[in-house]
């Protein structure tokens, strides 16, 4: 397969995100001297307001940052807490098993903002104003709507127009049924950067004074308080089909700040690999590369059923260590070192046969005794319209759109002196929670993502942060930085990012063919959003898979399911060439909007 186009080289910056107008504001900020931190946040900012149907300011962030002339990367946790008053009692007299997907009840506090304001204020060197300026200008005066943007606001208008009123306000402004390519504004979303703006410039003259002020309106002023009085309101309809009130509080999001702290690394060959840390799931791209150090992938050859069977079942089993031993380290002792270790990683490589493996198996790190609750019965009512079909699905996406569930966001920046970010930013999208008219936007519903088990690191804990799928990646070799990547996807980002990885240094394809291949995944674990499902044995592939290839996994006992071709994630990436003399950067073709660019 050759690839649709060449990968981008530049001199002076390079930048992929998941639409072509984040990347714009992006090299736009590098062209007027910022630097690759400022840049990805402008790039979020414009993601905030182009992309509201995976992503808003009342969501999260994971991001690993590179600066230039340091041997180490820093991730950056904007993974809001459960609030202190949810705890499983509570959902328990309630009446309820699970945590549903959309709603009050799973919003924690929304980290979004404080990320980009920690990249912004300790990486980058512009203002707040020089950041907030394209995202202002896209809500204010409008932006051409994507057609899954359409579609989500034609699906949830009966829901925004009878019972999430602020949804109607913010989102129906266009009417019920706005057309793809039409000029969307969200004008009370801008009013809210402009406030936070002028909260910042009225502070101080000081550039991280006023960063630091935007930061506490948000999160102890005006933001805060119009949170507080909108959830004061009372019950709203969630998933269940019931209404209920929310847990958080102002007084949450005023104890809450994002961390900084090392990122989480392993080597690969000349490859210094890094991840978020086990409050996300990064680190299962790490086991994978641990498991996989023991087969030749070159010699199975890209795409043949040796390679993917091979790639699939190591995936199993790092997926299944999450779903046992990951989850918040500030509440649990997760055991990561011995996870990521080489003596674990030989017991468990031994694991994969010529076969097909039809159920999890979790190891014994340390010699623990792995535990996985059984995933929860949903509390969700049968559906009896559209709109609550919907809800009882927890990803964003509308479910009509594809079965390849291609949700949340992506940017990764690079510039000339050696500075690199990845981020993925997602939740408080369209569908997760009622919009808040006055802001502009909805809460996120990261909470549906933990268990209401007790005795697990992912259980549900007041002031507990859910494990989430958000799972940049940063890349040094040899100690130089090399490369920035993400994909959006949900739990399937660790799989199509680690393909495309080693399609580029396993098999030396350069960085936009390798964003092409045939992509596949396994729905072996279960998902972390209601309805947490599963299917054992699955095997998803694009259907540019060869024939025989297909044959070759179902021989090995794979259920191999074909789905659209280019229809499995949107891997973007920036990064340096081998000899460190240009910038570079690709997009996947997928969905149509990601975009790559260089200068």
């Amino acid at each position: 397969m050759l690839p649709s186009k060449p990968e981008l080289h530049g001199s002076v910056g390079a930048v992929a995100s998941t639409h072509w107008l984040a990347s714009s504001a992006a090299m736009r900020v590098l062209a007027n001297g910022g630097n690759a931190f400022d840049a990805a946040v402008a790039a979020g900012f414009v993601l905030q307001v182009v992309e509201p149907h995976f992503n808003g300011p009342g969501g999260d962030v994971s991001i690993v940052a590179h600066r230039a002339g340091h041997d180490d990367v820093q991730e950056i946790c904007g993974q809001g807490p459960m609030p202190q008053a949810a705890a499983i009692e509570t959902f328990r007299r309630l009446g309820l098993d699970s945590i549903p997907g959309s709603g009050l009840l799973p919003a924690c506090v929304p980290g979004a903002f404080g990320g980009w304001m920690r990249l912004l204020g300790e990486f980058g060197t512009m203002r707040l104003a020089d950041v907030l300026e394209p995202a202002i200008g896209y809500a204010e005066k409008g932006f051409p709507l994507l057609p899954e943007t359409a579609l989500a606001v034609s699906t949830l208008a009966p829901l925004f127009r009878d019972e999430w009123p602020g949804s109607g306000q913010t989102y129906l402004t266009c009417g019920p049924d706005p057309a793809p390519g039409s000029r969307f504004r969200n004008p009370t979303l801008a009013q809210t950067y402009q406030r936070l703006l002028k909260c910042a410039e009225s502070a101080s003259s000081d550039r991280e004074a006023q960063i630091e002020a935007a930061r506490h309106a948000y999160y102890q002023g005006f933001v805060a308080q119009e949170i507080s009085d909108f959830l004061a309101l009372g019950p709203m309809l969630d998933a269940t089909g019931r209404r209920h009130a929310a847990l958080l509080t102002g007084d949450d999001l005023a104890r809450w700040e994002p961390t900084v702290a090392a990122a989480t690394s392993r080597a690969y060959g000349p490859y210094q690999v890094f991840k978020p840390g086990p409050w996300s799931q990064g680190p299962v791209f790490l086991q994978q590369l641990a498991l996989l150090e023991g087969f030749d992938l070159p010699a199975m050859g890209q795409g043949s059923a040796a390679y993917m069977h091979t790639v699939v079942e190591c995936a199993k089993l790092a997926m299944s260590d999450r779903e046992a031993w990951y989850g918040d380290p500030d509440f649990s002792d997760v055991p990561l070192a011995a996870l990521l270790g080489e003596d674990y990683a030989r017991q468990r490589r031994a694991l994969v046969g010529d076969s097909a493996a039809l159920s999890l198996r979790p190891g014994s790190p340390d010699g623990r005794t792995p535990f996985i609750p059984p995933v929860p019965t949903p509390d969700d009512t049968e559906p009896d319209s559209e709109v609550m079909s919907q809800l009882r699905n927890g990803l964003p996406t509308i479910l009509k759109i594809t079965t390849a569930k291609a949700d949340t966001c992506t940017v990764t920046v690079v510039d000339r002196h050696g500075n690199m970010v990845a981020a993925t930013p997602s939740g408080g999208w369209m569908k997760s929670s009622p919009a808040i008219g006055s802001l502009g936007f909805p809460l996120g519903t990261r909470g549906q993502c933990m268990y209401l088990a007790e005795g697990h690191p992912n259980s549900l804990e007041p002031g507990k942060r859910p494990r989430t799928t958000l799972s940049p990646t940063i890349v040094l070799r040899d100690g130089h930085p090399f490369l920035a990547f993400g994909t959006p996807g949900g739990d399937r980002q660790d799989q199509w990012t680690l393909q495309f990885f080693l399609n580029a240094v396993a098999f030396g394809l350069d960085l936009q063919h390798s964003t092409e291949t045939t992509a596949f995944h396994t729905d072996q674990v279960p998902s972390s959003f209601t309805p947490h499902a599963y299917r054992p044995g699955v095997l998803v592939a694009e259907e540019t898979c060869e024939p025989g290839t297909v044959e070759q996994l179902r021989r090995r006992g794979h259920e191999v399911e074909l789905v659209p071709a280019y229809s499995l994630g949107r891997v973007c990436a920036a990064g340096f060439t081998p000899d460190g003399e240009f910038v570079r950067a690709a997009a996947s073709p997928r969905g149509r909007h990601a975009y790559a660019a260089s200068a």
